[in-house]
């Protein structure tokens, strides 16, 4: 049996709402009746992780599992690192002081992963500067440390996956179908398969995009600050295009080819949904931007000491096994493990995959943190 406890806080800057809600909100899963030594705790960017899908699976081996929500969960578009790092304090100090563990493990999932990463940064080595025309939020440079670090099915950042996923093929931030045919991954005369001339060239083209949007972003900005005003909303489009999505022979794995988490990967290319596909001038430079955000993952990474797993999906259709292996390379910790497991993203596939992986976790947990309870 498991009990699911509520738990919901303000944090610094952000006090309970008019209508009653709390900016932090998660769900505690523990085994009935027992008190658990160890806990994880998970959060993404934006997404929902209070009823994450290893909760369970962990509660019942034993182990405490806050899926934890800052206050930017839906609001991606108006996201802050540093806001979201204090945040996440909250949730590690009630599983210190109100749950009672002796042992929490950041569980890096997904989006997660450097979200996390960021955070065992900032709490050893808090350098961490507010956006742009922000003065730090209060308790950031006291977070407290956690004492383990997980990296499941994850990538190295906003910027990194974005870019990687980015169509090099677009012309006009403005224009979702204007293109050059030239780089355009579904143009037949390119492949698949796809030549290693193309797939430089077309690496090369999602960089350059990445960086003319942020130059435009900033001289937005200025623009807009000189008129009194603060921000204002664009759309990135064009944002399920990595190559290894649809040629399979590149960097080969057990994933369905031309196929991403929205389906098909032409049509999910082509449609009005994907990531960035929501954000303002000032969320783009701190969430997504290749040169100036700090969403980053492998600068955080080569600060985290602590005992460290990586586990990488085998037929992920997002992330592939060399996000895996950088990750396990910057760790700075000394007890790392890099693993392959067989699994879909969410480990919904193989049958039995989220037993399998709650089981490798629990196994590893238990060398440097002993049994959950």
């Amino acid at each position: 049996m498991i009990t699911r406890t509520f738990v919901s806080r303000t944090s610094a800057g952000a006090p309970r709402a008019g209508a009653g809600g709390h900016p932090c909100q998660g769900l505690y899963h523990a085994p009935k009746g027992a008190r658990p030594k160890v806990a994880l705790i998970a959060t993404h960017y934006q997404i929902d992780f209070s009823e994450h899908y290893l909760a369970d699976y962990m509660a019942r081996r034993g182990f405490g599992f806050l899926g934890w929500n800052t206050r930017f969960r839906g609001y991606e578009w108006n996201f802050r690192l540093d806001q979201a790092l204090v945040d996440i304090g909250v949730g590690v100090r009630w599983l210190r002081e109100e749950a009672g563990v002796d042992a929490v493990v950041l569980l890096g999932n997904s989006g997660g992963g450097s979200l996390m990463a960021a955070y065992q940064a900032q709490a050893v080595d808090p350098t961490l500067s507010p956006p742009i025309d922000h003065r730090p939020v209060p308790g950031v440079d006291e977070l407290p440390a956690a004492d383990g670090y997980i990296s499941l099915a994850a990538h190295l950042g906003r910027p990194d996956v974005l870019t990687a996923w980015m169509d090099a093929a677009v012309v006009d931030e403005f224009d979702p179908v204007a293109t050059d045919p030239s780089l355009d991954l579904f143009n037949p005369e390119n492949g698949p398969p796809y030549s290693a001339e193309f797939v430089e060239r077309y690496r090369r083209a999602q960089v350059e995009r990445n960086h003319r949007i942020t130059a435009w972003a900033k001289a937005e900005l200025a623009r807009l600050k000189e008129a009194g005003y603060y921000d204002r909303h664009f759309t990135v489009p064009r944002t399920w295009a990595d190559p290894r999505m649809v040629d399979p022979a590149l960097e080969p794995t057990d994933r369905k080819p031309n196929t991403c988490y929205r389906g098909p990967v032409k049509a999910a290319n082509r449609s009005d949904r994907g990531i960035a596909g929501e954000t303002t001038v000032r969320n783009w430079l701190n969430m997504w931007s290749l040169s100036d955000s700090p969403c980053r993952g492998e600068t955080s990474l080569t600060k985290i000491t602590v005992p460290s797993l990586v586990i990488n999906a085998t037929a992920d259709t997002g992330v592939f096994p060399s996000d895996a292996d950088r990750i396990a390379d910057a760790l700075a910790s000394e007890d790392k493990t890099r693993l392959d497991h067989a699994g879909d993203h969410y480990f919904l596939e193989p049958e039995g995959a989220r037993d399998a992986v709650a089981d490798t976790i629990a196994e590893w947990l238990a060398a440097p943190f002993g049994g959950g309870r």
